[in-house]
């Protein structure tokens, strides 16, 4: 029974110191361990066996990039505005012995640089710096920070201001500022609009202005040419007529006489108002006309047939040789046009 009892505290003794040998380490992590409470290696992540009573675990060390987060602080800037500043840093633990032995509380002291450091770049800037220039300001806490905690075996990746609250009095000053400025682009672009539209109104008056110069010019010296080619024109028809005149004598006269009376004539006829013609002229002056048309045409193209008979001699009354013809009549004029006794 004894025996029994001795054996199984043996088998647990040796489960324990099995379990206590045997370590897992998981993925994202590094163990240190410690012999006799000094540090002599890492542990990676996978099935490590130490010696148990002898070696232990001493730190587990995160070694995946982490985010810390800055609490809000109050800064004062270089022309003594109070602004409220929140900040958030990244950070990657490159060395875990020193980050587990070279300080004693990594976050704690990570917070407190990056705050320090905070305080004294943003409080040597002014107010419209700390609006304006936040990547400046990354960069320059990045810097610092990343060169502070090299020795703990941190990598700083990043550092950001996550928001930078001014006082509510300074913040209503800027929205008024930011107003006025509006308003004042606003009016320059709106003078600048209206400046820009009179040009161009302006030049289009003066180019059509131009081109209405032009055009009369153009009109003007079309009209000269007309009136130069009509004159030209007429001079030659005046000289074809006086060399006609010279040629046939009166007969030339009387063809162009004739010619226009009868175009007068046909005009009163083709009136489409004209109900009733009236004659301002004897009848007798027409037929004459006509007897010197018909006079001219045999100068001209000879005598062709002997049986038209010769008109009257001048001032021979032609009503006597058309007595016995019917005297036409003007429709509603009550003139006759020959013969007839008035």
């Amino acid at each position: 029974m004894g025996g029994t009892i001795f054996a199984l505290v043996l088998l647990a003794v040796l489960v324990i110191f099995l379990m206590s040998a045997v370590k897992v380490v998981r993925q994202g992590y590094v163990y240190t361990i410690e012999r006799f409470g000094k540090f002599t290696k890492h542990a990676e992540p996978g099935l490590h066996i130490i010696t148990p009573f002898i070696d232990r675990v001493g730190q587990k060390v995160n070694m995946m990039e982490q985010v810390l987060d800055i609490p809000g602080q109050e800064i004062i800037t270089a022309d003594n505005a109070m602004v409220g500043v929140d900040a958030v840093v990244f950070f990657q633990v490159l060395d875990a012995g020193k980050a587990a032995y070279e300080v004693s509380n990594l976050f704690q002291a990570i917070m407190a640089l990056t705050t320090t450091n905070l305080r004294t770049v943003m409080g040597s800037m002014d107010l419209d710096e700390t609006l304006s220039k936040r990547d400046e300001i990354n960069a320059r806490l990045l810097s610092v920070v990343d060169h502070a905690t090299s020795p703990w075996g941190v990598k700083i990746t990043r550092v950001e201001i996550k928001d930078i609250r001014p006082p509510i009095d300074i913040s209503e000053a800027m929205a008024r500022q930011m107003k006025a400025e509006r308003l004042k682009r606003a009016e320059i672009l709106e003078a600048e609009g209206d400046r820009q539209s009179r040009i161009l109104r302006a030049e289009g008056e003066k180019q059509s202005a131009i081109l209405k110069a032009e055009g009369a010019r153009e009109s003007a010296f079309r009209t000269a040419e007309a009136r130069e080619r009509e004159a030209e024109a007429e001079a030659r028809a005046t000289e074809a007529v006086s060399q006609a005149i010279a040629q046939s004598g009166s007969m030339a006269i009387n063809y162009f006489v004739a010619q226009e009376y009868t175009r007068a004539l046909g005009k009163f006829a083709d009136s489409p108002n004209a109900k009733t013609i009236l004659f301002p002229v004897e009848a007798t002056q027409i037929i004459g006309s006509l007897g010197g048309i018909g006079e001219l045409v045999k100068e001209t193209f000879g005598d062709s047939s002997r049986n038209v008979t010769t008109p009257a001699p001048s001032g021979t009354p032609l009503t006597q040789d058309r007595e016995r013809e019917p005297v036409p009549r003007v429709r509603g004029s009550g003139v006759p046009r020959s013969g007839d006794q008035r």
